[in-house]
């Protein structure tokens, strides 16, 4: 791998950087008073609690934080405002296959990062509706679904086949970055807003005024930042090989080749590589056009059911509920708010980001399928010791601490195993006259089940609390059984030798 391999890679890998901060952002910003008074969440008439959220009870005590008291309508506008920017990818992920074929892949995640853009723009300057901040979140989730399914796609069309699935997982290895840059920075602004707030003891005449907004619209805002320096980098970048050539551009396609190998057009490591692609264009050509139907043909559907189940089972082992409302969690097993929304996502955070490396290097040494396996079965089990360490809490802090270790362990579990294998899988199994439409199957059944989990989410776990993580176990327990005996293996094999393999030719 010589640098500008790498240095394409992780540049369009920072698709990924976008999607975690906006996952890593709600996390913070649903626990941020102002943004719970403002969108009516939670009402203040002035009352404080002390610094373990106690309420205050004689005039000598400390007060630390708003008495914020919960509005019967909180779980279900919290979930809308959170699934809104799910549902969005969803839909992103369909106009993928679109407009990654017509407009190619490097052009397509440029346009998806300015429509992050003026999503991130819309949320930050919402006025008091949900509906507002919803619409932003929503147009934020386009551009997020879109670039989902061409990030990883363009990645594996430029990189080496020894060391795709390496570069492939650059794009979960940004997402986890994401989050901890979205947790650091909006941590930072939580604790210099809602710790000792002005106004805390004196009785409010309306309960639902505002307090000062600006740390939740600095919080979505900022987003504009990644959005702007994605699409800005992306233009130094070439197109993908692969597309050049399915449009006739074969002396470009031998170009990028060239570049991306460091050396000529004439070089028989690039002409190897370049009749390659050739030929499954012309084979491609030869059948005629795609069609989303030919992704259920007798020769493709097994890897279509494979990536949609995958990345099914990868939102239902419950990551998403931990990073979406991590800190909840946390105040349900006991903690303190600054524990709960400032020490413990950061942790946690740091966690997921450290635990991507051993996938990167694991998803090319020991393979897709093993990764999976292994991780689902770990998963399990962290699952339920959250639980059972939860029930003991009321028997002092080592219990609660035992709980947020098990948490931290499940994050660990996923990170290196269920984090990157799937976008590496489905951005490398199908030949190149699916590869878009086969992507975004597999994209879109991550958001459609994200969607679902941030929706009914906060009304799980208020109706259920810790003992959700039991449900995640059984999801975990199932994509064990869905890993063993039904993924394949397709480690170590360059492009058209997997369309010879999952279509049994070799």
């Amino acid at each position: 791998m010589n640098f500008f391999q790498f240095l394409v890679a992780v540049t369009a890998s920072l698709g990924g950087l976008l999607f975690g901060y906006e996952c890593g952002v709600m996390n913070v910003v649903l626990v941020m008073d102002a943004f719970r008074i403002f969108f009516k969440f939670h009402s203040w008439n002035g009352d404080a609690l002390d610094e373990n959220g106690n309420e205050i009870t004689n005039d000598s005590q400390e007060k630390w934080y708003r008495d914020l008291k919960e509005a019967d309508n909180k779980a279900t506008l919290e979930g809308v405002i959170t699934s809104s920017f799910v549902l969005g990818a969803l839909c992103g992920a369909l106009m993928a296959t679109y407009l990654g074929e017509r407009f190619g892949r490097q052009r397509t995640i440029m346009i998806g990062a300015c429509i992050f853009t003026c999503g991130a723009i819309i949320q930050g300057l919402s006025v008091r509706s949900w509906i507002m901040i919803a619409i932003g979140r929503l147009i934020t989730g386009l551009s997020i679904g879109c670039n989902g399914v061409l990030c990883p796609t363009y990645i594996s069309e430029v990189a080496p086949a020894k060391i795709r699935g390496t570069l492939s997982s650059c794009y979960q290895l940004m997402t986890t970055f994401g989050i901890i840059v979205a947790a650091i920075i909006n941590s930072i602004v939580w604790y210099y807003t809602n710790i000792k707030p002005e106004g805390l003891g004196k009785k409010r005449s309306d309960k639902w005024a505002e307090v000062p907004n600006f740390e939740w619209r600095f919080a979505l805002l900022f987003q504009v930042v990644p959005g702007l320096g994605l699409a800005i980098l992306m233009s130094f970048l070439p197109k993908s090989p692969r597309w050049l050539c399915s449009k006739d551009r074969d002396e470009e396609a031998a170009e990028v080749l060239a570049k991306l190998n460091a050396t000529s057009t004439s070089d028989s490591l690039v002409q190897e590589e370049l009749k390659a692609i050739q030929e499954d264009v012309a084979a491609t050509r030869a059948a005629g056009s795609s069609s989303v139907g030919e992704l259920f043909s007798p020769v493709i559907r097994r890897r279509t059911f494979i990536t949609f189940l995958m990345q099914l089972f990868q939102q239902w082992t419950g990551i998403n509920a931990i990073m979406y409302y991590q800190s909840q969690i946390y105040g349900e097993i006991g903690f303190t708010k600054f524990m709960s929304t400032v020490v413990l996502p950061i942790i946690n955070n740091f966690v997921n980001f450290i635990s991507t490396f051993p996938g990167m290097w694991g998803i090319e040494r020991l393979g897709r399928k093993t990764l999976l396996v292994i991780g689902s079965l770990m998963m399990m089990v962290f699952h339920i010791s959250t639980w059972a360490f939860s029930t003991q809490t009321y028997k002092g802090k080592l219990w609660q601490y035992l709980a947020v270790a098990s948490i931290f362990l499940m994050v660990f579990s996923f990170a290196w195993t269920w984090g990157p294998v799937p976008w590496v899988y489905q951005a490398e199994v199908f030949p190149l006259r699916v590869r878009v439409k086969g992507s975004a199957v597999g994209t879109v059944s991550n958001f459609l089940n994200n969607w679902i989990i941030a929706f009914v989410g906060p009304a799980l776990m208020k109706a259920w609390s810790t003992k959700t993580f039991l449900l995640f176990a059984a999801a975990c327990l199932l994509a064990w059984i869905y890993s063993q005996f039904y993924v394949i293996e397709c480690k170590g094999l360059n492009l058209e030798e997997m369309d010879a393999k999952m279509a049994g030719k070799a």
